[in-house]
């Protein structure tokens, strides 16, 4: 199917975000990190780091739970009827102008960020324990933005057959690499032919979900944990809890929305 302008300019753009470097956000948190990491580096025992990993690692390990999907379509399809989109379901957004479903999916950006990061300053106040803890809330955040950026699209992604396709965004949102994001493309690919060929979505390398994804959570789980465990830092750690989890949240919902974006394309033109 032919596309418009608009549609072209946003294949453009997201042809500039996958070749460019890391966000202006990303940018400034590495700057600011950089002496955190060097105090975690020689202060903070292995034992913590271990934790703080594996609370990242056991999360990411359980997408293939249903357990874990929880946003409410409802909401998505208020929010369209707001930006004058009249549907009665997730899937008929697929067919909307994407202008208005552009403004519909970034309306959850702010709201999303600011949750986690009211949520990561209050965890930063408790030390090790309450670290550990705000990881699988910073993280189910995260996944339900996900979700309501997917459904503003028309992909209602709430099924843990996503979960590779939801993994490859938490790693671009982590990482911010070209290579992540090459990968997360290709993903979008395979997404796309099987929603254009209404097939079931299995992710892009065959076998299992553990299988598709065996090195995905360990990557995550090293982008993140160190920043975490600064959390730890006397006085400091709410901030700085607060400043990480509104950055990863603010790259998710970039990734997403540039990710979507992408698959919505992709379906139209192989229609």
């Amino acid at each position: 199917m032919r596309l418009s302008e608009y549609e072209r300019s946003v294949q453009r753009e997201i042809e500039k975000w996958q070749h460019g470097d890391v966000s202006l956000v990303a940018q400034a948190m590495n700057w600011a990190m950089a002496p955190m990491d060097w105090v975690i580096e020689r202060v903070v025992p292995n034992e913590i780091i271990d934790q703080v990993d594996k609370a990242v690692s056991q999360f990411l390990s359980v997408l293939n739970e249903g357990s874990t999907w929880t946003y409410d379509p409802s909401e998505v399809l208020k929010g369209a009827k707001k930006q004058g989109i009249e549907v009665s379901s997730i899937a008929e957004l697929q067919n909307a102008d994407l202008t208005k479903l552009d403004v519909l999916s970034k309306s959850y950006f702010s709201e999303n960020a600011i949750l986690a990061a009211v949520e990561g300053g209050g965890t930063g106040l408790g030390g090790a324990v309450l670290i550990a803890a705000d990881i699988p809330l910073l993280f189910g955040i995260n996944l339900r933005l996900i979700q309501q950026i997917g459904a503003s699209y028309g992909f209602d992604v709430s099924s843990p057959q996503f979960g590779p396709l939801v993994l490859s965004i938490f790693n671009v949102a982590a990482s911010g690499s070209r290579e992540s994001k090459n990968d997360s493309l290709r993903e979008i690919t395979v997404a796309a032919a099987a929603v254009a060929h209404a097939s079931d979505y299995r992710g892009r390398v065959s076998g299992t979900f553990r299988d598709q994804n065996r090195h995905l959570p360990r990557e995550i789980a090293k982008n993140i944990a160190g920043r975490k465990i600064a959390q730890l830092i006397p006085i400091a750690g709410a901030a700085i809890g607060a400043g990480i989890n509104y950055w990863f949240t603010t790259e998710t919902a970039e990734t997403a929305y540039m990710l979507f974006r992408a698959l919505y394309i992709e379906r139209k033109e192989r229609m």
